[in-house]
Formats: structure tokens, sequence, C-alpha cells
């Protein structure tokens, strides 16, 4: 393999990783990691809590915090560059101002796009997204001003996350989102109000169900939101997380196969040979629960690089990591690993305080768990992990006494 090439388009977590591991793994060929932007690989969750905070610097949020490992293990960076076509059939990348790159085996690791709110005024000043280290930068300088009216369109993760940081910043928050209640789609309404709560707590207002029907402004930046309702929201930033969608457009041009992402097998390869996707653009055949599987969180990327990578190198290997993700809000800090496709039906059981917030709530789907999520129970997600995993029948009333350990359900 030593004089093959090895192309892999998105330098995030998902590209970063998989070239880690081709080099870890003894591929001596030509490894080309292109990234649309000028930055090097770094890591999301940083951009939504600790880093938009400014709890911590900007050294922290790098993949390789050493920026020389690129060039001491002969990976060459190819930044602020964007792919333009796929060709699957003669094995070449076309980049935009005209690079044409051969590749004998080639990763798609193009990650996703904040989906854009489509309404008058969306473009003023002052309206923001949250998926970029520059987005992040920019809105926490605008935060950090403090004193100022935010309305979040989106009462998702992202949205949240986005509405704790702003208040920690001294500004008025209010959110908007389609639910009843915040992360009503993920987790569930009756979880979604501990979220609500902690947020109100900390002075945030909620319009819910609500959505942005326009914005307006003055001298090009924003000044008020009018809600689907009628109401006019005084507004000096608004931030919008409404959801992302994954980057299939090299994939779709190629006539590669997609549905929701780009379509992979348990080992993360695509419908065209010597062509492999990992990370938020990549819909995995889960062995575990038999089903295709998109996740947009960072240890999907990190697990989904390693598998990419071992692949192309022709190891036999298989995609069955537990999706995990995590949130830190206030004094809330949570973890939750599961296959959410299978949490629809199942039975919610709590062990804890869910008025205290110290809980951990588990998915039960014919009596075996299939997700859980940990608050302010620091060092449970190994354990809850491994209950999932192990696929055992659990009783409920086990499952709710503190007093046995998890190990022993």
């Amino acid at each position: 393999m030593t004089t093959q090439t090895f192309v892999i388009v998105g330098a995030g977590l998902a590209g970063a990783t998989a070239a880690k591991t081709l080099r870890d793994n003894g591929f001596g060929g030509r490894i080309v990691l292109v990234g649309a932007e000028i930055h090097h690989p770094y890591i999301r969750p940083p951009l939504s809590k600790d880093y938009l905070r400014r709890v911590k610097d900007r050294a922290s949020v790098f993949v390789r915090k050493n920026e020389a490992w690129y060039a001491d293990n002969a990976v060459e960076l190819l930044l602020g560059t964007e792919a333009d076509t796929l060709d699957a059939v003669s094995n070449e990348l076309q980049l935009v101002g005209g690079t044409t790159l051969r590749y004998d085996k080639l990763l798609l690791a193009t990650g996703s796009s904040p989906r854009r709110l489509d309404v008058p005024g969306a473009a003023l000043g002052g309206v923001h997204y949250l998926r970029t280290l520059d987005d992040s930068e920019q809105l926490s300088a605008a935060l950090a001003e403090g004193g100022c009216r935010v309305v979040v369109v989106g009462a998702g993760w992202i949205g949240l996350e986005v509405a704790a940081a702003a208040r920690g910043f001294g500004n008025e928050v209010t959110i908007l989102g389609r639910g009843a209640n915040p992360l009503g789609s993920a987790i569930g309404d009756e979880l979604g109000l501990v979220f609500e709560g902690l947020h109100r707590e900390n002075g945030v207002q909620f319009r819910m169900p609500g959505s942005a029907a326009s914005i307006s402004g003055a001298v090009g930046h924003v000044s008020e939101v009018t809600t689907d309702a009628g109401e006019r929201l005084p507004a000096d930033l608004v931030v919008i997380g409404v959801g992302a969608v994954p980057d299939v457009r090299l994939a779709e041009h190629a006539g590669i196969a997609v549905a929701d992402g780009i379509t992979v097998t348990h080992a993360m390869r695509s419908s065209a040979a010597n062509v492999f996707a990992a990370g938020d653009v990549a819909s995995a055949f889960h062995p575990v629960i038999g089903r295709h599987l998109r996740s947009e969180h960072w240890a999907n990327a990190l697990a989904g690089g390693k598998v990419a990578g071992l692949a192309m190198l022709g190891h036999n290997v298989s995609y069955d990591a537990i999706p995990y993700f995590y949130t830190d809000q206030y004094d809330l800090s949570m973890e939750f690993s599961g296959y959410t496709p299978l949490m629809r039906h199942a039975d919610v059981v709590y062990r804890g305080d869910r008025e205290a917030r110290r809980f951990i709530a588990f998915w039960l789907r014919e009596g075996r768990v299939i997700a859980g999520m940990n608050v302010n129970v620091p060092g449970a997600n190994d354990e809850v992990q491994s209950l999932i995993r192990s696929g055992r029948v659990v009783e409920r009333a086990l499952v709710e006494d503190e007093s046995i350990p998890l190990a022993e359900l």
C-alpha cells in the first residue's frame, strides 16, 4: 500500500481520526485530508459549551494539540479547499480551482450544515447559526457584551446550550420551539420539562409551541422577531438552531446511494467501490439494532472514523458503538447513551430524584434497556452502556431501586 493514495474529504473529527487510524495501523501511502475551513481539524462540542462560554481556550477545541502531527506523519492538509465533483468510476476527486486528485480509496466525512430558517429577515445582521469555529467565536463575542435581548429559535440541544451560555453572560433569553416542551422529540416531554424547569429557574422565557414568522430590523441589523402567534419579541441577537442537514452533494452527484445521509454498511462502505463515509454524513447499518442509523454527535465521528480507517486498510471491522452524547447547562451535567430509533414506544424508568435533578432515566423495551441518561450522576455512563450492551431482561422494580448497584441488575 506504500504507493496508494487515500483521500479524505472533510477535515473534522471523523476525517482526522481516520487519518490517524491509517498511520497507526501501518499505512505508508499518501494521505490527503481536504478541508473547506482554514482551521486544523477540531471537535464541535466545545463550540456550544465551554469554548462558547469562554471557560476553555482556543487550543482546547483542536483534535491534535500539536499541529505538527500532520506534517510529522505525512498527512497532507489541503485547508480552505472545497471539493467540487467526485467521479467514483474513474476514482477522481476534482477540487474547486481545477486540481484533480486521483485516489485508491476515498472517505467522505463531509459532515452536516445548519438547517436554514426560511423567513423574511433571516439574513439580517445579528442573526447567528452555530456550526463552525468561526460561528462560535462570533457568537461568543456578541453574547459576552451582556445586556442583550436574545431570541433562540429552536429548543433542541444547541438551542438550550446557547441559552445557558447567553444567560451566563447576563443576557435576556427567550426560546421558541415547535413542540410542547424543549427536547420533546429527542427525549420525550416528561424529561424535556426537567430541562425547561432548569432554564426557567435561570431566567429563560419560553414560547412553546412557537416559531419565528419573520425577523425585522433597522440599518441591516435585527431588532425584532415576530412569532407565528403574532407576538413581537424585541431582539438584539437571534440564534437559529433548527437542526442540521447532512452534506451529501458529492455523493449524490456521483450516483452513490443516499437516504438521510450517505448509506453505508457496518464497515462504512458506500454503494461505490473504494468510497467510504463516516461522521455526521454517514447513515451506517448498525448490526445491533439491524437498521441504518445516522448520528450527529462527536462520539459517532470518533468511532466511525476509526472503523472507516481500518476498513480502508481491508480489516474486517464493524461499527457497533452505542450512540453517546453529553450536555452541560448551568449546574446540570448529562450523559446519554442508547438507540434513539427504539425509544419511541419504550417505557421510561427512573432511578434517583428527578426534582433534585439527580437521577438516571432508563428506556426499557420488552424488559431490556435500550437507552439511558444520567443527570448529575457522574461515573454512571460506563455501567449504563454495559447494561444496554448486555441485552438482558431486567425487572422495573430493580432498576428503580438505588440500593442495588447497576452492575448487579
